[in-house]
């Protein structure tokens, strides 16, 4: 039987102990924090603090990819999740009224999210992880290095911060942005290669509130698992989680002084209640704050050596260790299940540990994450184009090249606008967004390309986010009326 050491007990490590259990393997997982707390999900969830996770207090959901990666290969974990107060969010809802083909299609039931926070979600599958046979779960352990054999070629075993040497077959890299792979082979003596990186440019903040209501959703959730947008300027966005939780987000460009009152109550408050779609759900008896606001810088867009290139035979990066996108997408939780999920298929198909094993998972991993890193980091210079001209008082950055070349592939803002009037256009433009579609695919599908330019002028949009100085002047005045 094989053992795996897996480094790291957050999302990512424990859906790979609970993938890997599957395959018949003896699992230890080495997290370096305390136990979670005990309590009931709904109780536990806001009071844990999680240190050694800054984004775990920031907002979270699971996209399709995810759910439907439950539903298939861990429905115990989706059960759980739903007994504990998790929602699944219905995203053809959301369609627009005025879209053509409104009627239910074929693949139209994985068009659903989960309304559910992240130390919820964590909670529910650390449970069905520790009760699984031949899994330990060992907290207050920090793994420090890795032991290769002679030839410097496969791993043995890994050392922990405690002195102890752990023999292993397989060893997983499961410690999220800190990626320490790259610094156990430095310390082997082995050559590391570069990550691919590119800018997220990103300062967030979040906080948590709780509906004091008797009703439903006091405002729609236009994006089917969210409401709100990304705007020409900042982003923000709401998140329905379980219990009668809702999380908010707000982002700007990183060293943005003129919005560093976005820190403050007072200020997070005055820019979320005038973000469109934002404001019923703060009105006077509707909701209540459950938590501070929350501030953390993004790291860089990354897709990791130790993920794609390592050929140091049974060592493995999955999760934000492997890939790290821009929180904005909402990917990270259910990229991770994913790569889970097919670590183990690709073990399962390829049990000898040597290189032929390494190049299998290294090649899957790179199909998995490739688009999507791609994705964010042209996302991404985009956006900070255009938020940055915003913050200069600059014009806009110039669009794309004629609308009349036929060759041109269509734009992210018409793909947008097309939705809004044509539910073929809709439904490839939400399964991209959910992760069931890459980019790649959808733009290399004629049907929808020749959709989104024959489609019909949409509805003019509903209210706009405030301007570049109308928002510096809320957050100001907030700041002003604080106590």
């Amino acid at each position: 039987m094989r053992r795996a050491v897996i480094a790291g007990g957050g999302v990512a490590g424990l859906a790979t102990a609970l993938a890997l259990s599957a395959t018949g393997c003896r699992v230890l997982i080495l997290e370096r924090s305390a136990r979670p707390p005990q309590w009931s999900v709904g109780e536990s969830a806001g009071r844990w603090v999680r240190p050694t996770v800054p984004q775990a207090s920031h907002s979270h959901t699971l996209t399709s990819l995810g759910v439907t990666l439950l539903r298939a290969r861990a429905p115990q974990v989706l059960s759980a999740a739903r007994a504990t107060g998790a929602k699944e969010l219905d995203l053809t809802l959301a369609m627009p009224p005025g879209a053509t083909d409104r009627d239910r299609e074929p693949g139209d039931d994985d068009l659903v999210a989960l309304a559910c926070r992240r130390t919820s979600l964590e909670l529910v599958l650390y449970r069905a992880v520790r009760d699984l046979p031949g899994v330990l779960i060992q907290h207050d352990t920090t793994v420090r290095g890795v032991e290769l054999d002679p030839a410097g070629r496969r791993v043995a075993a890994v050392v922990t911060d405690r002195g102890e040497r752990l023999p292993a077959d397989l060893v997983v890299d499961a410690t999220g942005q800190r990626a320490m792979a790259r610094t156990w082979l430095s310390r082997a003596g082995v050559p590391v290669g570069d990550d691919v990186t590119s800018p997220s440019g990103l300062a967030g903040y979040s906080r948590f509130y709780r509906l004091t209501g008797d009703g439903g959703y006091p405002g729609p959730v236009n994006r089917g698992n969210a409401a709100g947008d990304i705007w020409d300027h900042y982003a923000g966005v709401l998140h329905p989680a379980d219990n009668d939780t809702f999380s908010i987000a707000l982002a700007t460009l990183p060293g943005d002084h003129a919005l560093a009152g976005l820190r403050t109550r007072a200020g997070f408050t005055a820019l979320a209640r005038a973000t469109p779609g934002l404001g019923p759900w703060l009105a006077p008896g509707v909701s209540e704050p459950i938590s501070p606001v929350y501030a953390i810088t993004s790291p860089p867009n990354a897709l990791r050596w130790a993920a794609t290139q390592c050929r140091v035979a049974g060592l493995f990066a999955v999760g934000d260790a492997a890939c790290v996108t821009n929180p904005l997408f909402g990917r990270g939780m259910s990229l991770a299940l994913a790569h889970a999920f097919l670590l183990a298929d690709e073990l399962a198909r390829h049990p000898a540990v040597g290189p032929a094993q390494s190049r299998a998972v290294a090649r899957a991993a790179e199909a998995l994450h490739r688009p999507w890193y791609d994705h964010a980091a042209a996302a991404d210079r985009d956006r900070i184009a255009r938020w940055r001209a915003a913050v200069q008082g600059a014009p806009a950055p110039a669009g794309a090249p004629s609308a009349g070349d036929p060759d041109r592939p269509p734009t992210s803002a018409e793909i947008a606008a097309a939705a809004r009037s044509d539910g073929v256009v809709w439904r490839g433009l939400t399964r991209m967004l959910m992760s069931l579609t890459t980019p790649g695919e959808l733009l290399g599908d004629e049907k929808f390309v020749t959709r989104v330019r024959q489609a019909p002028a949409p509805a003019a949009p509903g209210r706009t986010a405030p301007s570049r100085d109308e928002l510096v002047a809320l957050v100001a005045a907030a700041e002003r009326s604080r106590p």
